[in-house]
C-alpha cells in the first residue's frame, strides 16, 4: 500500500487573516512548495453525512481572481460529479449554470489569446 501526503501552510496576520498560502503534495508531479492566493478543501464525513470544508484566501487575492477561482472550481466539480456518478445530465446543468454565472460576474472564461 502506498501513502501520499498533501501539506498546506498558512501564514496569518495578527487578525488571523491569511497573508500567505503554500502547499506541496508527494504525488503532484510538482517539486517543492507552491504558492497560492486561495484554496478550498472539502472532506466528506460519512458518519454525519456532512461536508467539512475550509475556504481560505489571502488579502492580496483580487476580486476578479476570486470570481474566476469560483467559476473554475464549479466547472471542475461538474466534471467530478459526472466522472464519479455517471450523471451527465446533472453535470451539464452545473456547466450551464456556470455559463450564466460567468456572464453575471462579467468574467472571461476562455484563456486570453497570446
Amino acid at each position: 500500500m502506498k501513502t501520499s501526503s498533501i501539506n498546506i501552510k498558512v501564514v496569518t496576520d495578527i487578525n488571523h487573516m491569511a497573508e500567505h498560502i503554500s502547499w506541496e503534495a508527494t504525488d503532484s508531479g510538482v517539486e517543492g512548495e507552491n504558492d497560492s492566493k486561495g484554496m478550498m478543501l472539502a472532506f466528506w464525513d460519512a458518519e454525519q453525512q456532512n461536508t467539512l470544508k475550509i475556504d481560505l484566501w489571502t488579502k492580496d487575492m483580487m476580486v476578479e481572481e476570486m470570481k474566476l477561482f469560483i467559476y473554475q472550481t464549479m466547472i471542475s466539480m461538474s466534471a467530478t460529479l459526472e466522472r464519479a456518478t455517471g450523471d451527465a445530465s446533472a453535470a451539464t446543468d452545473i456547466r450551464e449554470f456556470c455559463k450564466h454565472l460567468a456572464q453575471k460576474m462579467e468574467i472571461e472564461t476562455t484563456p486570453p489569446k497570446s
